[in-house]
């Protein structure tokens, strides 16, 4: 029967060291690199270089795996998903700035053709009437009263100073008249209808301004007087400063009802007597400063009349028509003409030389230290 050997029981393996079991001492120690004393082998020492190359293979590494590159890609491979990762990312951050620069041209032309339109639906201008400032180089003052005695003195109180007797007549409530213009340079066939004419010899003067709020410009290019209605003078008393010689004056000159031709230019140029719409117009909007003339409206003799007046006008939308002007409510613009009544209860005059203000019966009012 063979024997089997106790499992407990271990066999004797070598141990390390000599033959006796001892541990065996290490040799001489060797200096190594750098001072080491270890006398080991160390692993060579990575440079700048080496570990620059790693943070990018590592950056790159980390590119690829987001890009979805399997590992191990090369270097081009993973430069031309790069590129088109980047193409992706600016394109969509730029997304809205392109098409936004795609649509300025349609967008801006809509926005034009809405402010086409909106400019074509305003109103084309607005007309201001108001009566001229200033005195007038030879005039006439009609007051609907008779001067009181102190009024008549205070009037030559002011020895020859025609101004201050106006500025006193104006604050009496009188309405001034100018005396008509000369028109030395006017066509002999307009000098033929005025010599042939019953109207008066002296104007009402206005001020007519024109202003439009359009961003483009507006051209009146034609007047017609309207509704004329007419009727006798109420004018009491006549103060007159009388002329001392022909002038002429700036501004538009027209007969109520007009004469052929008018309103004709007044100003001592070239065109002196024209009809004024002929050689001449008016232009406002666009940025263009506002339109104003003077106006020198004559009413027959004896009566004070009440008008109206229409306007052409061309615009930028290719719009020509005639036009009513209204006043700032909204009506149909009314302006009033007077002239000198020919039955007048009193007619004073100066005479400069001595100052003085006479009647026409020849009594006199003179200065008290003449």
């Amino acid at each position: 029967m063979t024997a089997i050997e106790p499992p407990d029981e271990r066999r004797d393996h070598p141990q390390p060291g000599g033959a006796d079991g001892a541990l065996a001492e290490p040799g001489p120690q060797q200096a190594g690199h750098n001072g080491d004393l270890t006398g080991a082998p160390q692993p060579p020492r990575q440079s700048d270089a080496d570990e620059g190359n790693g943070a990018r293979e590592s950056f790159a590494s980390i590119v690829a795996e987001a890009l979805g590159l399997a590992p191990g890609s090369s270097r081009r491979r993973r430069a031309v998903a790069l590129l088109v990762m980047l193409s992706i990312a600016f394109m969509a951050v730029f997304r809205d700035t392109l098409t936004g620069y795609l649509m300025i041209k349609p967008s801006v032309t809509r926005e034009n053709d809405a402010n086409k339109e909106y400019d074509a639906n305003t109103v084309p201008f607005t007309v201001s009437v108001r009566p001229a400032e200033g005195e007038p180089e030879t005039w006439a003052v009609v007051l609907d009263r008779a001067l009181t005695p102190e009024e008549k003195q205070k009037l030559v109180a002011v020895e020859n100073d025609p101004s201050g007797a106006f500025s006193y007549l104006m604050k009496l409530g009188g309405r001034p008249l100018a005396t008509v213009a000369t028109l030395e340079k006017a066509p002999k066939r307009y000098k033929d209808q005025l010599a042939s004419s019953t109207v008066g010899g002296y104007a009402d003067v206005f001020q007519m301004n024109v202003m439009s709020t359009r961003s483009t410009s507006v051209v009146i290019n034609g007047w017609q007087v309207t509704d004329v209605h007419c009727r006798r003078s109420t004018g009491h008393t006549v103060v007159q400063l009388p002329e001392q010689g022909g002038a002429s004056y700036e501004g538009l000159q027209l007969h109520i009802p007009p004469l052929v031709g008018e309103p004709v230019l007044t100003d001592e140029i070239e065109g002196q007597g024209e009809s004024y719409f002929s050689t001449h117009y008016i232009e406002v909007g666009g940025g263009q400063s506002s339109g104003g003339f003077k106006v020198h409206a004559i009413a027959p003799w004896g009566k004070s009349c009440q008008w109206g007046i229409k306007v052409r006008y061309t615009d930028s939308h290719q719009t020509a028509r005639w036009v009513q002007l209204k006043d700032s409510n909204g009506k149909p613009l009314r302006i009033r003409t007077d002239s000198v009544p020919t039955d007048a209860r009193e007619t004073w005059g100066f005479i400069v030389q001595p100052w003085r203000l006479c009647e026409q019966s020849g009594k006199c009012i003179v200065h008290p230290r003449t």
